[in-house]
């Protein structure tokens, strides 16, 4: 807290010392570039918004009886903010609240059953944090494409009313940063009413649509959490291989978009002998870095945003914070930009690594929900689905385990009942587990089917042949032998 005291006093500390300097005999050489110094800093904090501090429960007053409060996210979620808006809520002062973002981090009780009927989460993506909640139906979920997130604030189809962000100190211009979350934060705050930031020391100085001005913020609270970091953790045996697998197609000069967890780690391991890698990605974490610092993702071949890493937010360690405080190399872009297929398209080679919860014969994938119960949502996936397919040279993949870790096949004869389809089997290209990669694209039904058994789990084969027969009729072994 006394680092963000102190920071905005600075620019007239250093003029008053300037002024003391200016005046010595001793220095009379040098008394022109005291002079011009001064005048400079005096003008930069004459022309500077000066910004009133508030506590946290003073600036959540702003928030009214069913408003719609947008946070943002993933690594930058604003828990200072959310823990006295929770305050109001326990004292009776609140109901019908609408909280809106994408997948938050930390320990928040807002989507619990006390507070049931004083706020109605609304995520655009489900996170951990939130899940149990969500498929109780406490907390709720809006089925939208990651690229369009930013369309629904836009366009007014949901309006927003109060934003709650994180931010970095303001730098000498008086702009702050958003850090590692601009996603559809920026379109909030360019709608909203009222935007409430609690500047924080610990939030990155990003590059990219992620610097904002101080006069488009309302109220000024100061933070100083330690930003939400993620362990990567060890990698499987079984995420190594897949990571293997996927690695083949990646080709010298691709440009990357991949997530975050076990098998883009492992993906991302496996590329130390390529060349001349690009990023274009809604999200990247600390896997990325060892082929940054080795010079093989340098954004050379990109065909828009040359030698830069763009991406719409980030998770991961502090190192991967510190790497992109101030760093230039990196973009963090409106997701109408990172997501958007018009975008995607123009960067050759566009290799896309998605995940997904389970496959069926036809190549139908669901990746948000298992049978009737959300688990997480239909994210980016299908922006760069589609965009990877456009791209010349591009390839969508689909990478996952053959099985769950129960042991059940994730190719399926059928999805789950309930399960959504979020990439159909007209989008499909490239599907990989650790036993093989197949492509999907320009195959008939039959086809599909022969190919994604066998790079199914060798014990769940012949279950998997027997439904293809009972659906497709005998004509499917002559085309399996054919």
């Amino acid at each position: 807290m006394l680092q963000a005291v102190s920071y905005k006093h600075l620019p007239h500390l250093f003029v008053f010392l300037l002024t003391i300097f200016e005046k010595a005999d001793n220095i009379a050489p040098c008394k022109f570039y005291f002079v011009f110094l001064r005048r400079f800093l005096e003008s930069s904090t004459k022309n500077m918004k000066q910004i009133k501090y508030v506590t946290p429960a003073e600036a959540v007053k702003s928030v009214k009886s069913g408003d719609r409060v947008h946070l943002s996210s993933v690594a930058v979620t604003p828990v200072t903010l959310v823990e006295a808006l929770q305050d109001r809520g326990r004292n009776g002062e609140l109901y019908d609240v609408k909280i809106q973002h994408l997948h938050v981090e930390g320990k928040l009780d807002y989507g619990n059953p006390e507070f049931e009927g004083i706020f109605v989460p609304e995520q655009f993506f489900v996170g951990a944090n939130l899940r149990q909640q969500t498929q109780a139906g406490y907390a709720d979920y809006i089925p939208v494409f990651l690229s369009e997130t930013q369309k629904l604030i836009r366009e007014g189809y949901l309006k927003v009313n109060v934003v709650m962000v994180l931010c970095s100190p303001p730098d000498k211009h008086g702009f702050v940063s958003l850090g590692s979350s601009v996603d559809a934060t920026l379109a909030a705050i360019e709608n909203a009413d009222t935007v409430i930031a609690a500047v924080n020391p610990n939030v990155p100085r990003a590059w990219g649509d992620s610097m904002i001005s101080i006069d488009d913020i309302d109220v000024f609270v100061q933070d100083t959490r330690p930003l939400h970091a993620h362990d990567m953790g060890a990698l499987s045996d079984i995420d190594i291989q897949i990571g293997k697998n996927v690695a083949e197609l990646v080709e010298d000069g691709a440009c990357l978009q991949m997530g975050i967890g076990g098998i883009p780690n492992a993906v991302l391991a496996q590329l130390g002998n390529h060349k001349d890698l690009g990023v274009h990605t809604e999200m990247f974490s600390d896997g990325i870095l060892p082929l940054v610092e080795k010079g093989i993702v340098n954004g050379r071949c990109k065909n828009i945003d040359k030698g830069k890493m763009v991406a719409t937010f980030l998770m991961g360690s502090q190192k991967l914070y510190d790497f992109i405080d101030d760093n230039p190399r990196v973009l963090m872009k409106d997701v109408y930009y990172t997501n958007s297929v018009h975008i995607i398209k123009q960067l050759d080679k566009l290799t896309a690594i998605n995940s997904a919860l389970s496959v069926d014969l036809t190549g139908q994938v669901c990746a948000d929900s298992i049978g009737t119960k959300f688990y997480s949502g239909v994210g980016g996936q299908i922006d760069f689905i589609r965009g990877a397919s456009f791209s010349k040279g591009g390839k969508p993949i689909i990478a996952l385990p053959s099985v769950t870790p129960k042991g059940v096949s994730k190719i399926a004869p059928t999805l789950l009942n309930g399960a959504g389809v979020v990439t159909t089997r007209a989008n499909m290209h490239w599907v990989v587990t650790e036993y093989g990669a197949v492509n999907l694209y320009g195959k008939t039904l039959q086809e599909r089917a022969r190919l994604l058994i066998s790079i199914a789990h060798p014990d769940n084969r012949e279950e998997l042949d027997r439904a293809a027969f009972e659906r497709f009729g005998p004509h499917f072994h002559y085309v399996k032998k054919g």
